[in-house]
């Protein structure tokens, strides 16, 4: 099948903080977009924006020729699967898109299970947050195979950047290795911050020069100027997602033999952090956390 074009039909399941944008990004690019997410009032949102929505999988899956996953695990996305794939599949079956942050090794196995099923899934997760997802301007990360992967290719750039990074559960490797790195760098990042402000240094002052030094990160040169110096805290991506990832990271390490004990330290500490700020707590907060953390501190003597 040629590639999909504007006017394409697509069923879009997981309308929440980053969902709910990424359809709104297709409909505006013409396809024919209909929702559904559990929550009736992340449903009715979108329904304010002009886009369809339907109340169950099915009536969203109805006719459609992509459908597109944005869900927060494996273990929900086999669910949702497994009432979308109740027959064999068809030349006319819709391409599955997961875009939510899943267990690549789950992916692979899911991939292959639907292959012989008839269908075809490739996996594209995101970076870039809630304003990439308004912006259109997502990392998307793409596993699968190159023929499936071309067939949606003007979806995914609809949405963002898409880059091919191999066969099906490459992208999610990719996307939880990346927020193991992404939360490792936030965490010392910010002990690095408070250390100077402890000592006197404005921490605008701080960030303004490790940005121009070998110390910069997405952290410093995003994170902390545009959801902490504000003390916003709202990246639109929790902190119970994050935790997930990096455990998702550090255990495909594991699992291919890989060692990781600064990830694993990582995630320990994390995993400490969120049980101290509230259960919806965005991971930017994990520097309120470190925050009060220092302030039972004092200094050495």
């Amino acid at each position: 099948m040629s590639e999909t074009e504007p006017g394409t039909r697509v069923g879009f399941i997981g309308l929440g903080n980053m969902g709910r944008p990424m359809a709104q990004q297709l409909s505006a690019a013409g396809y024919e977009v209909r929702g559904f997410d559990v929550d009736p009032a992340a449903r009715a949102t979108l329904e304010a924006q002009g886009i369809a929505t339907a109340d169950s999988v099915n009536g969203v899956v109805a006719d459609a020729e992509v459908v597109i996953l944005m869900l927060p695990s494996s273990a929900i996305v086999r669910q949702v699967l497994d009432q979308i794939v109740r027959d064999a599949g068809t030349p006319d079956s819709p391409m599955i898109v997961d875009m939510g942050s899943s267990d690549p090794l789950v992916t692979q196995t899911l991939g292959a299970e639907l292959r012989e099923r008839g269908y075809a899934l490739i996996d594209a997760p995101v970076s870039g947050g809630v304003s990439g997802a308004q912006a259109g301007t997502l990392t998307i990360m793409v596993g699968g195979a190159t023929g499936d992967v071309e067939r949606v290719r003007s979806v995914l750039t609809t949405m963002g950047r898409p880059t091919h990074v191999g066969p099906v559960g490459s992208g999610h490797a990719v996307k939880a290795l990346n927020n193991l790195l992404s939360a490792t760098h936030l965490w010392i990042s910010s002990e690095a911050v408070l250390a100077g402000e402890r000592f006197g240094i404005d921490p605008q002052m701080f960030l303004d020069v490790v940005n121009s030094s070998s110390g910069r990160s997405g952290s410093t040169e995003q994170k902390w100027p545009r959801f902490v110096l504000p003390d916003t805290f709202d990246s639109g991506f929790s902190l119970a997602l994050m935790v997930k990832d990096m455990k998702i990271a550090t255990d495909l390490c594991q699992q291919l033999g890989i060692g990781t004990s600064l990830g694993e330290e990582a995630v320990k500490r994390w995993s400490e952090a969120s049980t101290g700020l509230p259960e919806n707590a965005d991971h930017t907060e994990i520097v309120r956390w470190l925050r009060t953390s220092a302030s039972h501190k004092q200094p050495a003597t």
